[in-house]
């Protein structure tokens, strides 16, 4: 069924901004909602068939996390399954003013999208200048995002948090400094799992894992957001 396609640019500052900061949406079922988004409403359909090993080759999460945040996006009403069985999956995407009691008012939602300084950091590319990656590197005051090691200079990179399911925008809520063995190890594993591999490894504390977690949520919600240099670039 083809349906009438939405305002991109205004679907995804109403998700970023609202929907999965009030719905506490995990960054799996972030990039769940994200990649079905992308091949539903943005090619003017509304529905998809899929196969859980697809989503989870494609979004860089296990199968049991992909399984998991689907439910849950159903659940919270983001998603509306219209068949399972061993063949895939069929669900309707729902863009985030058709969520019922999600989100405001559309007027609200029109005026969210133009909060002063919001949107210009929402559509900054911080890989595109020094001084971008270097208000990345900034924000988390010299330390691995990852392993939590104090680093500096050559030892230091930027990591995408979720390197497939954001591949094409260099947003600062899917950037971290890490170290290079971190952005090493990680390669394009979940950084949930990357993180539960070094708790393994001993190279995190239960505390720090937990922590670690927390700042993941953070960062996705838009919640530790880089000071941009004085001259924006």
């Amino acid at each position: 069924m083809n349906t009438k396609k939405p305002n991109a640019e205004l679907v995804w500052k109403q998700f970023e901004d609202l929907l999965a900061p009030r719905l506490h949406l995990s960054p799996t079922e972030r990039a769940v909602y994200s990649h079905l988004f992308r091949h539903t409403r943005l090619e003017g359909k509304s529905s998809l068939r899929f196969s859980i090993p697809w989503m989870a080759r494609n979004v860089g999460f296990g199968g049991n996390s992909v399984r998991k945040s689907l439910r849950r996006l159903v659940a919270k009403g983001v998603l509306k399954l219209l068949e399972r069985s061993k063949t895939g999956h069929v669900v309707h995407v729902r863009l985030p003013e058709e969520i019922r009691g999600a989100l405001p008012s559309r007027a609200e939602l029109s005026a969210a999208a133009r909060l002063p300084g919001r949107e210009k950091l929402e559509e900054i590319d911080f890989l595109k200048s020094p001084a971008l990656r270097e208000a990345i590197h900034a924000r988390e005051r010299g330390a691995c995002f990852y392993c939590l090691r104090q680093i500096s200079g050559r030892k230091r990179c930027i990591d995408h948090v979720m390197p497939q399911a954001l591949r094409e925008f260099n947003s600062y809520r899917n950037l971290v400094s890490c170290c290079v063995e971190c952005n090493s190890w990680k390669g394009a594993h979940a950084a949930t799992d990357f993180l539960r591999w070094l708790y393994r490894q001993d190279r995190l504390t239960a505390v720090e894992l937990t922590q670690r977690f927390r700042a993941l949520k953070r960062l996705a919600a838009g919640k530790l957001r880089p000071k941009l240099p004085e001259n924006g670039k």
